[in-house]
């Protein structure tokens, strides 16, 4: 028999429903994901490090959990090797699950993981609340086990989250420095099918007297300006000429390094079908997005501009340097599941490194 449980919002709202997974409470930041599929990629998305994932498509668990397997260092089915999210809210359940590569429940690897799950929400008035009222801090308490509210931003998550070692992935001709701050798996594996070696290194690792052909910053969790680190890494390193390429939180580093500002979301960008305009054309793409954070367009330097924006709000959804090969996204061309669209970028990418090397 499933034990009661109940999601607390810091506003008092109190959305009462049964628990999955582990028999424990949790604490986060309440944040909302629209993808109809993924799940397995989403949880272990180090970018939700801190945070109670609400999943809006009502069907979550009915594909089950993918076996573990192992390609060159990575999990093949997942974005990092464990779970990463602090809690799970759901509509139903789905006890009974049914695909070829399925290898155990959600319900058990949630317990195998220590993360708790609660179902029997109403997903659509939760995330209706979470839209007009912005993010909020949250908690899910099963049978009666109280804990108190934790804001992760206020924490360094990239710190917890990043690699603590230098790992080297691939033996292509391209030698990438790629710069951990919360790295998606499939990151490294589109830059390894482009003929790269990534050498990954912890986020505030000093790479700029190191010896590579392109440098890429990656995704990661919370607060941009909590990595000071690597924002005084990249001001020195973008005074020279070699390629960099930046994701999500690689953005809003390379933008705090080269003088703008951040600032916090009311509600973040977290879905799987975001509309974003590239800059001075009518193409638009669909992407899929994590971030809480954005940069101000209006304090980007003289010596940047705006590459993509965001057509639902016109936020900052990427930036490019005007004479330097250097470019960022906020969204995530490597999506995975999808979408696919923006994947080009690491051609792009690769297409720069190449040519600065000639």
């Amino acid at each position: 028999m499933n034990k009661t449980a109940k999601l607390v919002l810091e506003d008092g709202t109190i959305l009462k429903g049964k628990s999955f997974g582990y028999a424990g409470s949790s604490a986060g930041e309440v944040v909302f994901n629209t993808a109809m599929t993924g799940y397995p990629e989403s949880l272990t998305d180090p970018s939700y490090k801190g945070q109670i994932l609400v999943a809006t498509y009502p069907l979550i668990g009915n594909y089950g959990i993918p076996k573990k397997k192992t390609e060159d260092k990575l999990l093949t089915d997942f974005e990092s090797d464990k779970i990463q999210i602090s809690g799970l809210v759901i509509s139903d359940y789905s006890y009974e699950y049914s695909h070829w590569n399925a290898n155990e429940s959600l319900d058990n690897w949630l317990k195998t993981n220590k993360i708790p799950g609660i179902y029997a929400i109403d997903t659509r008035a939760l995330t209706k609340i979470l839209r007009e009222k912005g993010t909020m801090l949250g908690k899910i308490i099963v049978n009666e086990q109280d804990t108190d509210f934790y804001d992760p931003n206020k924490d360094n998550l990239v710190a917890q989250v990043s690699t603590k070692e230098i790992i080297t992935y691939g033996t292509g001709k391209n030698k990438i420095m790629l710069v951990d701050c919360g790295v998606k798996n499939n990151i490294i594996r589109e830059l390894t099918a482009r003929n790269s070696t990534v050498i990954r290194v912890p986020w505030d690792y000093d790479f700029t007297k190191e010896e590579y052909d392109g440098l890429f910053i990656t995704n990661g969790p919370g607060d941009p300006v909590k990595c000071e680190a690597t924002i005084n890494n990249l001001s020195k390193v973008i005074e020279k000429d070699t390629p960099i390429f930046g994701i999500c939180l690689g953005n809003q580093l390379m933008a705090l390094a080269s003088g703008a500002k951040s600032y916090k979301l009311k509600y973040g960008h977290r879905s799987h079908n975001q509309p974003v305009l590239l800059c001075n054309t009518n193409k638009a793409y669909i992407s899929s997005q994590n971030h809480g954070f954005a940069i101000d367009n209006d304090t980007l330097s003289e010596d940047w501009q705006p590459l993509f924006v965001n057509l639902n709000d016109d936020t900052n959804e990427g930036m490019k340097h005007k004479t330097k090969p250097f470019f960022s996204t906020q969204f995530h061309p490597e999506a995975t599941g999808g979408p696919t669209d923006t994947m080009f970028l690491f051609d792009d990418f690769i297409e720069m490194v190449e040519k600065n090397k000639k």
